[in-house]
């Protein structure tokens, strides 16, 4: 008797996890409650008992530095490299004028926490915290004068797009507006009653608005009016930052991060590669950024966070290391980088300038035999050539890409 054997190719396609969130070592087990960073190299961390870290190597270390105080720090500011302030519980201002080596404490002139402080200029800034308190400078902090909020609700977040316009958000869908510099604060309708965490406002028109139950307000005409967007089964989100007019980034619960690329309209969870609370975020760029959180928690990511690397499978694994030329090439903004591995490896995908210098890494993990692309985005990025590198075990290859604007 024939027998006729039927071969059957499955063809799976799916989408594999890999976090470019990295966590670092903070040296701390205190909750970490806020993060803003310099530049590149320069950051500065804030949170439980008074405490401070400071990096000025892209947080390859955090140190220590001594603040003076033992109360919690809520946030941290910076107008520039040398000129921070930040804030914290009963009424502790602290400042500093040397990039955060030396804090000096401000008179705040009330024991309420003070939970969130936005500077302007050098000169000019606002700090919100309980029972609805707004206070204000204009010299610096060498003084700070009460302003009247209209409310006793808990203020918890705080943005000011220029010196006249800004935007505080609190406990039961709070939101004030002021155009005037703080002397007149007017409520705006939320729409909601949730718990708002933090606001961020790119410019005097647009911003977003992030609280409890992971709602998300997003305003294009100044707080006229907020429209509500869905960021799906989120607990909380604690903290949001503008990177520009379209790409957002925020932080909240069970290590939730979330990005817009579009100014707002849609979401995408990353994958931070924890689930510790992230209560701050700060990025210097599209690609450089850090996230902190509770029990000493910082994570780092050099590539946006973008986490999801298409692996396709089909019907064999590859018998050889391959990094495939980026297509389109040449591009702009984005272009596809596709890459081979035969066996279970260690891979580190990186891009770099002409004269070498590393650009972002688009991958720095395990990943399984298989097929994989990644997407780069050069869109803060000069035209010219740049280079694709790839290291997987004793593996390495580059590729020529050029980005035409």
């Amino acid at each position: 008797m024939n027998r006729k054997y039927v071969l059957i190719t499955f063809v799976l396609f799916s989408i594999i996890t890999h976090a470019q969130w990295f966590t670092q070592n903070s040296g701390t087990t205190n909750s970490l409650q806020h993060v803003y960073l310099i530049d590149l190299n320069n950051g500065i961390v804030v949170g439980n008992y008074g405490t401070i870290l400071r990096t000025t190597n892209g947080g390859t270390t955090w140190d220590s530095t001594l603040s003076g105080v033992t109360s919690a720090l809520l946030n941290v500011t910076f107008t520039d490299a040398n000129n921070g302030t930040a804030v914290g519980n009963t009424g502790t201002i602290l400042r500093t004028t040397n990039g955060g080596i030396n804090w000096t404490p401000q008179s705040s002139g009330t024991s309420n926490s003070l939970r969130s402080i936005s500077f302007y200029d050098i000169n000019n800034g606002t700090i919100v915290g309980n029972n609805g308190l707004i206070l204000h400078t204009t010299n610096s902090g060498l003084s700070w004068s009460p302003q009247t909020s209209g409310t006793s609700n808990l203020l918890n977040g705080v943005s000011f797009s220029d010196v006249n316009n800004g935007t505080a958000v609190g406990d039961f869908g709070t939101i004030l507006r002021t155009t005037d510099g703080g002397i007149n604060w007017v409520p705006q309708t939320s729409g909601t009653t949730n718990f708002l965490t933090d606001v961020s406002f790119y410019d005097e028109n647009n911003g977003i608005v992030v609280g409890s139950y992971g709602i998300i307000l997003s305003t294009t005409n100044g707080g006229t009016t907020w429209d509500s967007t869905s960021s799906g089964p989120i607990n909380i989100l604690w903290n949001v930052t503008h990177i520009d007019a379209n790409n957002i980034t925020a932080s909240g619960s069970d290590g939730t991060i979330i990005k817009t690329t579009d100014g707002g309209t849609n979401w995408t969870l990353q994958s931070s590669g924890t689930s510790n609370y992230l209560q701050g975020i700060s990025f210097t760029d599209l690609n450089n950024g850090v996230a902190v959180g509770i029990q000493g928690t910082i994570l780092r990511t050099t590539n946006g966070g973008v986490t999801f690397v298409r692996e396709e499978n089909i019907d064999r694994v590859p018998t050889d290391f391959l990094l495939s030329q980026n297509f389109p090439n040449p591009f702009n903004p984005t272009t596809a980088i596709e890459f081979s591995i035969p066996e279970e490896s260690f891979v580190e995908l990186k891009v770099f300038d002409i004269l070498g210098n590393e650009v972002v890494t688009l991958a720095n993990d395990n990943f399984a035999a298989g097929n994989y692309k990644a997407d780069f985005n050069g869109d803060d990025l000069p035209s010219g050539i740049y280079l694709a590198r790839i290291t997987a075990g004793n593996f390495v290859q580059t590729r020529k890409m050029m980005l035409l604007k």
